[in-house]
């Protein structure tokens, strides 16, 4: 069982930058894919970003490539989203999920995933 637990959204202009944080709990932290998803009011779960469980490989979605970074601290239990260069279309609310270990489902799929936290808000403003 995992919880995760997001931070860092909150209100900033078009330009700006924010980084989110998403917190896990337990010791086995590195056994789980991480990725970020968000969803706009009246719009499907989107995808943002994962990372493997050593970090080793990165997968972004197309509309935040060049100005999104995800990064993980095993050490921390912690994922990291940097979001830079924001635009409003980014507003959202912004989740972590943790995968299940053995999916053989995409990265960008909902369906991986087996734990989500409870979400963060980021607006954007134009």
């Amino acid at each position: 069982q995992v919880q995760l637990v997001e931070s860092g959204g909150g209100l900033v202009q078009a330009g700006g930058s924010l980084r989110l944080s998403c917190a896990a709990s337990g010791r086995t932290f590195s056994r789980y894919g991480m990725g970020w998803f968000r969803q706009a009011p009246g719009k499907e779960r989107e995808f943002v970003a994962a990372i493997t469980r050593s970090a080793s490989n990165t997968y972004y979605g197309d509309p935040v490539k060049g100005r999104f970074t995800i990064s993980r601290d095993n050490a921390k239990n912690t994922v990291y989203l940097q979001m830079n260069s924001l635009k409003p279309e980014d507003t959202a609310v912004y989740y972590c999920a943790a995968d299940s270990p053995y999916s053989s489902e995409s990265y960008s799929r909902t369906e991986r995933y087996a734990y989500w936290g409870q979400g963060t808000q980021v607006t954007v403003s134009s």
